[in-house]
């Protein structure tokens, strides 16, 4: 399977990395599709997955908290494509970006069924989040320094 991981390029490639993020994980909880934005968009590194340059399989974005606290948000990969290494190449990324232009610790906050993914990647639980979607979360971090 050929695919390649980059950030959207202009209006229209943001917009079809928007829908995706909804229909992936907002759409099926009936969210609007301002729910899948945050007040972070601006200034967030944003990826994608993208195979035959045409369909987005995945996405991903990071953001700084605070000093030297980055946050992982909107992870998805399309159903068919998961357990493929779409989801990993896209943390491999993320965390590339942050450790070479920010380091410090990464937070998540990962929905009960991912989080051995993110375990299988170095993360560590810490404690329950309660989301603004209301589905159970589990706060993890990983440390680059």
């Amino acid at each position: 399977m050929q695919y390649s991981i980059r950030s959207p390029k202009n209006k229209i490639e943001f917009k079809l990395y928007y829908n995706f993020r909804w229909e992936m994980l907002r759409k099926p909880m009936k969210l609007s599709t301002k729910s899948s934005k945050d007040k972070y968009e601006n200034n967030s590194f944003h990826l994608m997955a993208i195979k035959d340059d045409k369909e987005i399989i995945g996405c991903g974005r990071v953001h700084l908290n605070k000093n030297k606290e980055n946050q992982i948000r909107f992870m998805a990969v399309k159903a068919n494509f998961q357990r493929k290494g779409v989801g990993s190449k896209i943390l491999v990324h993320l965390e590339k970006y942050i450790s070479t232009n920010k380091g410090g610790v990464i937070t998540l906050n990962a929905r009960e069924g991912a989080v051995n993914f993110y375990l299988s990647l170095g993360y560590i639980k810490k404690e329950r989040h309660n989301s603004e979607t209301l589905i159970p979360h589990i706060r993890m971090v990983k440390n680059l320094s």
